[in-house]
């Protein structure tokens, strides 16, 4: 009796409590209910319009308006600026390459003509520069007519204007983003000089200083800008064929335009005497301190040559590109170098500092046209393809007796040819789409159907490969044609080579005011050494 007892008053006492639980859950649900109510009340509330005269509603407008339209401006001015930054310092880079030119082609002559590489090289990119901006420029990115050459902005007329506050600068705008077109011209420029320094070296020590003079001035104002003009410039090759050509900082316009036009003038000009005579010890490389130091300034100014090719610094996508650019020029040059240091040693057993030198020009050249659509795994094996070339057509020019003193053709024709069929052939699509100079991007199909984006497949590669092709063969046309009537020309004239008695003396000791560019000679040193004393 007393345990029923217990049971009942447990049971009240339980499902008192089960009542008190309960009231305080409706209470909870009742409180989130009005909560719910009170917050879709305030959110009906937001979307009635607010009570303001009609005046004052379009002032706040118009004043919304010219916010964003000022923070747009702002964002713009800084993307360009930041741009603008990017491509001086690039250019600026390419500048340091001259320096690159001048040392190696002197280390690697003979020291008696020193000081007229050393003028020849400062005297192209003089001479250069005023024909750039006087002809080369306006032939280069004017207004081009039948997709063939540039008809304005001669003598840099296009690169300033007059308003009503003064003179102004002309933009280019692309992408939202404006610089002024005087910095195009002036990264442009670098290129330029690059050409006539790449043909210097195939005709060094035997070419006559004015000629050399007047052939670089008709490089900068004509060749070389008219190549520009077909590529770069948006004529004919830009979009032939829809996919146009592949050559982001200059393989094929550059290099193959400098290294067939030097193959044309080493031809003409013919070989040094006794160069192929048995007396190849009198040829080698007077100061390789001289060429390694040149080769390293070299591969630095290839990063502003390559990465400022982006053209523009407007996001991290951009940057992005730039670095991996970068870094494909690391890569491509370490190969090269590498594979034709290898090379040499297999065929003769040392070590050819020299070999290694134009290795890694020859991997840098190879990479320039496809660095931003190639992987650095496939910049590896451009680059080692690269090496394998330059060394080929090395051995082939002494075995045809053309004399190149510092292997420009090999280096800069065979590799640059090289490096715009990497360019196609490495793309990092594949086969199911094609990147070329997009970077990132894969080109997109143009059809009526705007719906359609598709990325451009295998058949457009195939039209990439063809257009590389027409490239190749109009750019060896154009500037080993006109090369060839101009260094033929002063052949006829009696005005390409140096004499008899500056060949034989040096040119060093008969035509210029400073005959010896060192100021040392051969003495007795203190433990019966033969070494060189400065004077």
């Amino acid at each position: 009796m007393r345990g029923s007892l217990l049971d009942i008053v447990g049971s009240v006492f339980f499902l008192g409590l089960s009542s008190a639980e309960a009231t305080l859950d409706v209470a909870a649900t009742r409180a989130e209910i009005q909560s719910l109510r009170t917050e879709v009340e305030r959110l009906r509330r937001l979307q009635e319009p607010i009570p303001v005269p009609e005046n004052e509603h379009l002032a706040y407008l118009e004043e919304l308006r010219r916010e964003v339209l000022d923070l747009r401006s702002t964002k713009s001015e800084q993307e360009s600026a930041i741009t603008t930054v990017w491509i001086f310092v690039c250019g600026t880079l390419c500048v340091f390459m001259h320096v690159g030119f001048a040392m190696v082609e002197t280390g690697t002559c003979r020291a008696r003509n020193a000081s007229d590489l050393l003028i020849k090289n400062v005297l192209s990119v003089c001479v250069g520069t005023l024909g750039w901006r006087s002809f080369g420029w306006g032939f280069a990115f004017g207004e081009v007519q039948h997709g063939f050459i540039g008809t304005t902005g001669f003598f840099a007329s296009d690169l300033l204007k007059h308003t009503s506050n003064g003179i102004q600068p002309v933009d280019n705008c692309d992408g939202g983003v404006c610089t002024s077109r005087m910095l195009q011209c002036f990264f442009q420029w670098a290129f330029c000089t690059t050409t006539t320094s790449i043909v210097s070296g195939a005709v060094a020590e035997r070419i006559r200083s004015p000629t050399f003079v007047m052939y670089s001035l008709c490089m900068s104002s004509f060749i070389y800008p008219v190549v520009v003009a077909w590529t770069w410039g948006g004529g004919w090759l830009s979009e032939f064929l829809k996919v146009g050509f592949t050559d982001l900082a200059g393989s094929g316009v550059v290099h193959l335009t400098g290294g067939i036009s030097g193959l044309v003038g080493a031809i003409i000009v013919r070989p040094r005497a006794g160069r192929f005579q048995g007396n190849a010890v009198s040829f080698e490389a007077h100061n390789l301190p001289l060429a390694v130091l040149g080769t390293l300034f070299l591969w630095v100014g290839w990063f502003g040559f390559n990465a400022g090719s982006v053209g523009a610094m407007r996001n991290g996508l951009e940057a992005s590109l730039a670095a991996h650019i970068a870094m494909n020029t690391v890569l491509s040059g370490a190969t090269g170098g590498l594979t034709v240091m290898l090379l040499r040693w297999i065929a003769v057993r040392k070590y050819d500092v020299g070999g290694l030198c134009n290795g890694i020009l020859a991997g840098v050249v190879s990479i320039t046209a496809g660095c931003s659509n190639i992987t650095n795994l496939s910049a590896i094996g451009v680059a080692a393809v690269g090496g394998l070339l330059y060394q080929l057509a090395a051995n082939l020019l002494q075995r045809l007796h053309i004399d190149d003193p510092v292997n420009a053709f090999p280096v800069h024709g065979v590799c640059g040819l090289w490096g715009c069929l990497a360019a196609v052939l490495c793309d990092w699509g594949g086969f199911d789409r094609f990147h070329g100079m997009n970077g990132w991007e894969c080109f997109r199909v143009s059809s009526p159907d705007t719906t359609d984006r598709s990325c451009f497949g295998p058949e457009e590669k195939g039209l990439a490969l063809l257009v590389w092709l027409i490239f190749m063969v109009c750019v060896i046309l154009w500037a080993g044609g006109l090369s060839f009537i101009l260094f033929q020309s002063a052949q006829l004239l009696g005005l390409l080579r140096v004499d008899h008695e500056a060949d034989e003396k040096g040119i060093d000791a008969i035509e210029h005011a400073q005959n010896r560019a060192y100021n040392f000679s051969e003495q007795q040193g203190p433990n019966s050494w033969r070494v060189l004393w400065f004077q």
